[in-house]
């Protein structure tokens, strides 16, 4: 049996939107103003001018393992520090990775696009890091969590092991692609199984 860990959710009356961790426990994110500033240029030269007057770049003390990550609509990037004890192309590649999600997604406006898709990869190419790898390798020490709750699709028979219980109507992300045009369908809501 494959483990995927690709699902659908359904949101009742809630915007799908999460929130920066540094807007909510604490401002642990220390804006970098260079960085910034080129974000911001390369923002403008694509010809991106909402991005380029609102991107911010930011040291995150709280990342451990992510390198960075791309905060959208806050149009934020949050670097881990532990980048600054690796050679700097890492610093910018991963920058412009970041970067990279921003432009995808400045562009889609409201349209959903996948967040390594064909809009990421596009951004990455015109940023000057053609065929990036969603993931870093970098020498950052992971955190292994237990799964201990698991579902599985009745339509699929697709398992999906999670560390946190699902309290939500989720459906299976690849049957209601398949089959309903990607719309939550409950046909296929994930059914809880017993480890």
């Amino acid at each position: 049996m494959a483990w995927s860990f690709r699902q659908m959710e359904l949101t009742w009356g809630r915007k799908p939107r999460a929130v920066p961790p540094s807007t909510t426990r604490g401002n642990s994110t220390k804006t970098d103003g260079g960085l910034t500033e080129w974000c911001r240029e390369t923002a403008s030269g694509l010809g991106l001018p909402e991005l380029s007057s609102r991107v911010r770049v930011g040291w995150n003390s709280r990342m451990q393992t992510t390198a960075g990550r791309a905060w959208w609509p806050d149009r934020l990037i949050e670097l881990n520090p532990k980048l600054k004890e690796q050679p700097p192309e890492e610093i910018w590649r991963t920058l412009r990775h970041e970067l990279a999600h921003l432009v995808a997604y400045e562009r889609a406006g409201r349209r959903r696009i996948e967040v390594h898709g064909v809009e990421w990869r596009a951004a990455c190419a015109e940023l000057g890091i053609p065929n990036e790898q969603p993931f870093h390798n970098l020498p950052f020490k992971r955190k292994r969590m237990k799964r201990n709750f698991a579902y599985v699709c009745p339509q699929c028979y697709t398992a999906i092991r999670r560390v946190k219980k699902i309290h939500r109507m989720v459906a299976c992300y690849a049957c209601c692609r398949k089959y309903s045009g990607g719309l939550f369908d409950s046909r296929f809501k994930l059914q809880e199984q017993k480890l």
